[in-house]
This record gives structure tokens, C-alpha cells and sequence, in this order.
């Protein structure tokens, strides 16, 4: 991951030797956003097993719903589109340009984008770039930390992931 974070957002600060390696912002705000989606994520596994449910989203309404049969629960959470991954051809599409996105739901995107030109992050700032699986979750943890999301999905449609954050979400049971 450290390799990951030079790439994409430079080091400012030199390492000599053996001592640990200080990150500076922005670096040390994506890392903490990636740790804490990571924790997010696993609470979301273990309450409501988003893992294994399955997802529909609603962007007319707003929403993501994640249905859980092993855990016999109902997840419901407004949603936020970051943007989309072509696994095809390792293309990512911000959400804030996106001309299946909704102006409303693409604020945490355009969030993402403030942040990179705050710090002059072409990868942040650019309507589509060429990027790896693992770059896309960095996008979307950003996302989530930024704006003060509950968690994060990668929905799979086709051949396109389509990268969400989610915010506070109401369990119910599920009906059967």
C-alpha cells in the first residue's frame, strides 16, 4: 500500500535509513481512509453480512438496498455514486462528470475532486483515467472518509463496477 500511496500522491518528506516513514497530507488522509473503510467494511459484514447480500439501487430515489438471506436483514442507506470501473479496458470514470449520474448524487465525488485540486492531484481531477482495481477502492475510500460516509460497495454491472458510498444505514428484518 505505501507504494501505492507514493504513486499516487508523491512524497514529500525523504525516508533516510531505517527510520519510519512520516507520510504528510494528502497521503496521510487517504491512508487513514483506507484503514477505516477497511473497519467498515468488516462491521458491515459481521452486522448485516453486505459480503453476501444482494444489492439494488435506486438513483431516482437515492438509495442502496442490500439484502441479506443468511443474516435475515434488510439494509437500507442513501447512496452516493464515485464514479465507475471498466474492467475491460482499466478505465475509471469520476462520478462528478459522469452522464449517468445525477448532479445530487455525485456530491461526494465532487468532494474528491475539491480535495485534489486543494493538493494538485491530477488522478482526483480528471474526468477518466487508466487506473488498477486497488486505485479505484483508494477513489472511493477517499470518498467515504471525506464526506463522512458508513461504508462503501462495488456493485458489479456487466463488465463495469460501479463504486458507491453509502451513509447511514436502518436494518430491518427481512419479510419473508
Amino acid at each position: 500500500m505505501a507504494s501505492f500511496l507514493k504513486k499516487l500522491f508523491g512524497s514529500k518528506e525523504k525516508n533516510a535509513g531505517n527510520e519510519p516513514e512520516v507520510l504528510s497530507e494528502p497521503e496521510l488522509t487517504l491512508a487513514r481512509a483506507n484503514n477505516e473503510l477497511q473497519l467498515r467494511t468488516q462491521a458491515a459484514v459481521e452486522m448485516w453480512g453486505i459480503d453476501t447480500a444482494s444489492w439494488a439501487v435506486d438513483l431516482d430515489e437515492g438509495t442502496i438496498t442490500f439484502t441479506s438471506e443468511e443474516k435475515q436483514r434488510v439494509a437500507t442507506a442513501p447512496v452516493q455514486v464515485i464514479g465507475t470501473y471498466n474492467t475491460d479496458d482499466g478505465t475509471w470514470l469520476w462520478g462528478w462528470d459522469h452522464p449517468s449520474v445525477s448532479e445530487p448524487l455525485a456530491a461526494f465525488a465532487r468532494r474528491v475532486r475539491d480535495f485534489g485540486e486543494q493538493y494538485g492531484k491530477a488522478e482526483l481531477t480528471t474526468r477518466t483515467l487508466s487506473a488498477s482495481m486497488e486505485e479505484v477502492w483508494a477513489f472511493t475510500a477517499l470518498a467515504c472518509h471525506l464526506n463522512g460516509g458508513e461504508g462503501a460497495y462495488s456493485g458489479a454491472s456487466g463488465s463495469t463496477r460501479v463504486q458507491m458510498v453509502y451513509g447511514p444505514v436502518t436494518l430491518s428484518p427481512l419479510q419473508d
